[in-house]
């Protein structure tokens, strides 16, 4: 499985992405109604972050703790179309892999994505907000 795809994988409930970003669920359903993030949906309706969500929501948590508006924000980050490599997918071969995957599994890709740096090599900001979860 190739990098992209597993960053771009509906794994985390709203619940799960509220704890790594210290952000309220009504901020994050927020964020997705401007069409900043768009997570995937289960049959049931239920939210799936990607890895690539997660970060993004960071990225917008920094930008209006620096004061920038929705506004702003939508210029800095343009807004992601369900079309796009960014986009979060939920298709049949992801979500069997979802399902299989045990809370050390997703622990361990966390930490993992954490570790190998960000998109392209760049040091990403999930690293700094995520790395108080883990002990070194």
């Amino acid at each position: 499985m190739t990098d992209e795809i597993r960053r771009n994988m509906a794994l985390f409930p709203i619940g799960i992405v509220m704890k790594l970003t210290d952000l309220t669920a009504r901020q994050i359903r927020y964020y997705e109604q401007h069409e900043l993030i768009i997570p995937a949906r289960t049959g049931g309706n239920q939210r799936l972050y990607s890895f690539n969500d997660v970060e993004r929501l960071l990225e917008i948590k920094d930008l209006i703790e620096k004061g920038v508006n929705i506004a702003g924000i939508k210029q800095v980050l343009l807004p992601v179309s369900k079309d796009s490599e960014e986009a979060t997918v939920l298709n049949e071969q992801s979500e069997v892999k979802r399902r299989e995957l045990t809370d050390t599994q997703l622990h361990r890709m966390l930490k993992q994505q954490l570790l190998g740096g960000g998109k392209r090599g760049q040091v990403s900001l999930i690293q700094g907000e995520l790395s108080r979860f883990f002990k070194k």
